[in-house]
């Protein structure tokens, strides 16, 4: 049978997965890690949202972190949804773009959702998370690859936020959190989409 994901507004009836593929190019723990996500997705559907960003956020940290030269032979590559799970490990970049689309076929608007760059203060790293802002006089939920708990942006002492991507462009958040539009979409997130949008 096979499993579809991710109805962002922007690509409609999105298929992402086909489990019907032949065993050489999906194998068995592949299968097994693809259905066992899209179970999640179906058990926390009735959850209130702030219970399913907890929970997804969770369950999405138990796949294991490798840097990009080591899964994809790339010093800087954004990985597709169907491709974290399919090799079930990633880097920051990874976790935040699958946290992404998941929250958006669990209905959050897009408008609300944000993939984050930043400075990591006590690793001195860049580092990448998800940004949700649950309202404009609060500042964003942050969900990280590095904790389990879903805290605001001001509880984030380690983290210092750069840019707020979507699909409507780029952003920088004031001291109020008012975000402020600077920029188009970044060639990455644009040419991350566009593979998005192919994949079946």
């Amino acid at each position: 049978m096979p499993f579809f994901l991710l109805q962002a507004s922007s690509y409609p009836e999105l298929k992402i997965f086909n489990l019907d593929k032949p065993e050489k190019e999906l194998d068995m723990t592949s299968k097994n890690r693809i259905m066992d996500y899209f179970a999640t997705l179906d058990s926390l559907k009735t959850l209130p949202p702030q219970e399913q960003l907890v929970r997804i956020n969770f369950y999405l940290n138990q796949l294991r972190s490798l840097p990009d030269v080591v899964t994809y032979k790339q010093n800087d590559y954004w990985g597709t949804p169907k491709e974290f799970l399919t090799c079930g490990y990633g880097d920051c970049e990874d976790f935040a773009i699958i946290k992404y689309f998941t929250l958006l076929k669990l209905g959050f608007a897009k408008e609300k959702l944000f993939i984050t760059t930043s400075h990591e203060k006590f690793t001195g790293r860049a580092h990448m998370v998800l940004s949700y802002f649950e309202s404009k006089e609060k500042p964003p939920l942050i969900l990280d690859n590095l904790s389990y708990k879903v805290l605001d942006l001001s509880k984030r002492v380690d983290l210092q936020t750069q840019i707020f991507i979507n699909e409507d462009g780029s952003y920088k958040i004031s001291e109020t959190n008012e975000l402020t539009r600077v920029g188009d979409i970044p060639p990455k997130f644009k040419e991350l989409l566009e593979r998005v949008a192919k994949e079946s």
